[in-house]
């Protein structure tokens, strides 16, 4: 297997391997080409997006500034928004749903680095893929870990950092995050 390749598996690998430093490098030209890019430019700026990502929805809005790993490993639906200063380590997939919305600051990453110093030293990373559902609000400066799901209408409050998954209609907050309360159904 390639690095890249058990980086999407989820196994070990050398986070300097040049292929993924190329992945790397590619989504640091095309996120510094969409910090710089007029803001109102809306056309362009879409058109950017769907370079940059994976596969996007309708409507994707992404402020400035925007950093991502790789890019193409990141899945959204329409209507989505990342806020201002919202970073995405997508070595794993990041799928995002529908009508999600990313307040500023927030950080969502599928990497880990060993906790062995030995390893470290030896750039060796694993990468677990991280799952938004539909119409969930991700309050500002949160912290999504690596493997996460956050279910269907979850809110995750300000400066929360989600570590285990997250039920539908769950509000979470703290550090680490837990339920706080279960969000009423739509009438």
């Amino acid at each position: 297997m390639t690095e890249f390749e058990k980086s999407l598996a989820g196994l070990e690998y050398d986070y300097l391997d040049p292929e993924l430093s190329a992945h790397k490098m590619r989504a640091m030209v095309l996120c510094q080409r969409l910090n710089a890019m007029d803001i109102r430019d809306s056309a362009g700026r879409e058109a950017l997006i769907r370079e940059l990502l994976g596969t996007v929805g309708a409507r994707p809005r992404i402020l400035a500034e925007f950093h991502c790993d790789n890019g193409q490993n990141i899945h959204v639906g329409d209507d989505f928004l990342a806020n201002y200063n919202v970073t995405i380590l997508d070595r794993a997939p990041v799928t995002v749903g529908d009508s999600v919305l990313i307040a500023p600051g927030t950080v969502i990453t599928t990497v880990n680095h060993s906790l062995h110093p030995g390893r470290r030293r030896a750039n060796i990373c694993t990468a677990l893929p991280v799952t938004i559902g539909n119409n969930v609000w991700i309050g500002a400066n949160c912290t999504i870990l690596p493997g996460v799901t956050i279910g269907d209408d979850a809110v995750i409050a300000a400066g929360a950092v989600v570590r285990t998954d997250v039920p539908p209609r769950a509000i979470v907050g703290g550090v680490p995050a837990r339920v706080l309360k279960t969000a009423e159904a739509d009438d």
